[in-house]
């Protein structure tokens, strides 16, 4: 009898996620402690930062050494297996965070990149990295050294068959321990140089611009089997149930790296991808993933509650109080566009290298493409890189991504037509559509590859730090230039995502967030009355700044924040002018104007509570809460799978990170935490109301202030509504007689378990009823 094939298991679709930020202070037995108060809340799987072998110490965990074995500082796989032996006995599954696209860049604590510095190209463990070993005539440049080699040589020390600087560990190629020392150096598969190097002569591939991570192949078969043994044996012994994907677009074919997750683990995981959609643009339909991790549904949270008149009032303001050039923050589009053309030129001259050497070497093999410059295939490969309006482009769609208008306006960029021609050799190139022949393919990969760097490096990690009229607006997939969304684009996004996508992941706060979300509806409210703003500022203006935009930036941070503390506003301040690069950078850091950027915190934004410096700041109070608790109620019944961050079941307010990556704690319940344990009861009691079958209807409110409702029901069970804008609200006389219609049947205030209220077409709801104890309403269905 012949056996039928086995069937597939179907992944087990979250209810709703929590994350851990694990970390040597925070191991596998202090999550396994916190399990009984996480069920409590109503989740139903615990999300964990990345589990396996990192650096010792690091307290992130993305800096993988060891993808075979789970981090000894955690606890090892023996404390994994604990964890999530206790979290089943509590009705909890785990979801781990994997990291396929980078290791650390460290060959004292990664043995696979240490094999590769002392075998060379021929160690079985070279087709593990990026590494181009032609662009250091067969050498790998380690940009490690702080100083110039001749000013730390005198520092080196051989011993045990390595060599040894300042705690770091370098594997001897074998037969040249006993060379003196200037010749061992030249000896090895590897150049030590100055750390500096890095931006200009990088031989491999590295994680956005951090020269710490190296670049993991793991399109090739054999990298994939041993880099994801580990994680496949979890996810088989039912240990994890779930996988959030990191960077997916560092890799050189996403689609294929996933097709080949999904096949090795049997189809079996609950895995969204952290995919950076911008604008109109959403998640290739080929993937084989439930979603993202929910970039794309921050956006849209924040920009329902942001006031879009008073967001371009507050941009005017803005631009006279600071007085930036259009391009260095005057205005958004000309800051993003410059910031991209500082990153290409600086941060990634190295990956633009290596793309202008690949063009080359393919120009010089084809008679068709010969005698193209050197300097003109670069100055191509960089003229469109900025022109990617997203993140990359994948195997299809490519030509809407780097479209003919692009490459026109790359061609302006040359002053002879002829030598223009190099553009359309880059965009055929990056299209794959001059060749497949390897060096093809690697081209099409890395232009891909490096203008997600690009697209990070410059909006989120540049633009966003110099232009900040509303600072709500900037975080990781938003929008500055439009912060607000109107209630019918959210509606449409909903509808689309329940449609396609109902199992992606939805957050407010994550470990990447510039402002955790209560932060970003202090902020937020302000777009509701630039006019208090602008009092807020001249009230303060006594307390000296080193220049207007930090000024601007430092208040708005620490009145989002709420109360002074200048030991976490201050690294936040001095981190976003950093970032900024505009007046100091990270690599450029000037000393004077970062002691003066340090004092103006600690004596103004640090010790001044902006909340309550005026009567009508105080007022304020109210509709931040209100934003507040409207976001975190419409994020945890939209469609999708809501993630709650540490800490956020209450109010949470935190800085960028580190700030935001401190050890998980059980604090302190309040309201907020009254509207998490609803709403994600109701999801646990009535998961079919919220899964791939549910349905999302939008529901208008009718009167005079229908506006500042948005409402919606899922699949006739669930019934979600909440104030929008409530200053405005206030300002224009209440809810007066607006009404709400339920949807047929009985129903119960899910909040307080008493009130009940009756749905149909001849029964209207009046809103300030309905909003009378609390800004927001759940109501489920009872009959």
């Amino acid at each position: 009898m012949t056996s039928l094939p086995a069937v597939p298991t179907p992944p087990v679709l979250p209810t709703a996620t929590y994350r851990l930020q694990l970390q040597p202070d925070f191991p596998f037995a202090a999550a396994e402690r916190a399990v009984p108060h996480l069920a409590g809340l109503g989740v139903s799987h615990l999300h964990l930062s990345p589990v396996l072998e990192a650096v010792p110490g690091s307290t992130h965990g993305y800096d993988v050494t060891d993808h075979g074995s789970v981090r000894g500082e955690l606890g090892g796989e023996e404390g994994l297996r604990a964890l999530a032996e206790t979290a089943r006995r509590h009705g909890l599954g785990l979801v781990v965070d994997l990291v396929p696209n980078h290791m650390a860049a460290s060959p004292t604590h990664n043995p696979a990149l240490r094999a590769v510095l002392r075998d060379g190209p021929d160690s079985p463990y070279a087709r593990w990295f990026d590494i181009d070993w032609r662009a250091g005539g067969g050498r790998v440049l380690l940009p490690v050294l702080p100083g110039r080699l001749p000013e730390v040589r005198d520092r080196f020390r051989v011993s045990g068959g390595s060599l040894h600087l300042d705690g770091q560990e370098f594997p001897l190629r074998p037969g040249t321990e006993a060379l003196p020392l200037d010749e061992l150096l030249d000896a090895q598969w590897y150049r030590l140089g100055w750390w500096r190097l890095a931006r200009t002569e990088l031989g491999y591939r590295r994680f956005f611009t951090i020269s710490d991570l190296i670049g993991v192949r793991v399109e090739d078969p054999e990298v994939f089997a041993a880099s994801h043994a580990k994680i496949v044996k979890l996810v088989a012994d039912g240990v994890v149930e779930g996988l959030r994907i990191d960077h997916p677009d560092g890799l050189a074919d996403p689609q294929g790296y996933l097709e080949d997750l999904a096949a090795a683990t049997g189809g079996r995981c609950w895995t969204v991808v952290e995919k950076i959609l911008t604008g109109s643009e959403v998640l290739p339909a080929a993937w084989p993933v439930a979603g993202t991790t929910g970039y794309d549904a921050l956006h849209q949270l924040d920009g329902v509650f942001t006031d879009p008149v008073g967001a371009d009032e507050l941009a005017d303001l803005y631009r006279d109080f600071v007085g930036k050039a259009g391009d260095r923050g005057g205005h958004w589009e000309a800051t993003a566009r410059r910031a991209a053309y500082e990153v290409v030129d600086h941060d990634l001259a190295a990956e633009t290298a290596a793309l202008t050497r690949t063009a080359e070497r393919i120009c010089a093999a084809d008679p068709a493409l010969r005698d193209h410059a050197p300097w003109a295939l670069g100055t191509a490969i960089r003229e469109l890189l900025v022109r990617v309006p997203v993140y990359r482009s994948y195997r299809t769609g490519g030509a809407e991504v780097l479209t003919p208008e692009a490459a026109r306006g790359a061609r302006a960029a040359f002053a002879v037509p002829e030598e223009a021609s190099a553009v359309e050799v880059v965009r055929g190139l990056a299209l794959g559509e001059l060749g497949e022949g390897s060096e093809h393919r690697s081209f099409r990969a890395r232009f891909a590859q490096t203008s997600s760097a690009l697209r990070a490096k410059s909006v989120e990690d540049t633009a966003f730090y110099r232009y900040a009229p509303l600072l709500s607006a900037n975080e990781v997939g938003g929008d500055p230039g439009r912060p607000a969304v109107s209630v019918e684009e959210f509606h449409a996004y909903c509808r689309r995502i329940a449609r396609d996508w109902p199992g992606t992941g939805t957050v407010l706060s994550t470990h990447d967030t510039k402002r955790s979300a209560d932060v970003r509806a202090g902020i937020a409210v302000l777009a509701q009355c630039p006019e208090v703003w602008a009092d807020l500022l001249a009230e303060v203006a006594e307390v000296p700044a080193p220049d207007p935009h930090v000024a601007w930036t430092a208040w708005q941070t620490a009145f989002g924040f709420g109360t002074p503390d200048p030991d976490r506003l201050g690294p936040a301040v001095l981190k976003s002018v950093r970032e900024a690069g505009l007046r100091t950078s990270w690599t450029e850091p000037d000393a004077e104007y970062e002691r003066a950027v340090v004092e103006f915190a600690a004596a103004g934004p640090g010790r001044i509570p902006l909340r309550t410096a005026s009567e009508a700041a105080f007022a304020l109070e109210p509709h931040i809460r209100a934003h507040a608790l409207g976001a975190a109620l419409a994020q945890l019944t939209m469609p999708g799978v809501p993630e709650l961050y540490q800490n956020t079941e209450r109010e949470y307010r935190a800085l960028v990170d580190p700030d935001n990556r401190a050890p998980f704690e059980v604090g302190p319940e309040d309201e907020r935490t009254a509207v998490v344990r609803a709403a994600l009861r109701l999801r646990r009691a009535h998961p079919e109301a919220f899964g791939p079958d549910g349905t999302y209807v939008p529901l208008a409110a009718e009167g005079p202030a229908a506006a500042h409702c948005l409402a919606f029901a899922r699949s006739g069970r669930v019934l979600t509504a909440v104030t929008r804008l409530p200053l405005r609200l206030a300002q224009s006389g209440g809810w007066q007689d607006t009404e709400l219609v339920l949807p047929e049947g009985r129903w119960i205030d899910a909040l307080d378990g008493v009130r009940e209220f009756t749905g149909g077409p001849a029964t209207e709801l009046k809103l300030a009823e309905l909003f009378a104890e609390r800004p927001v309403a759940l109501l489920a269905r009872t009959g």
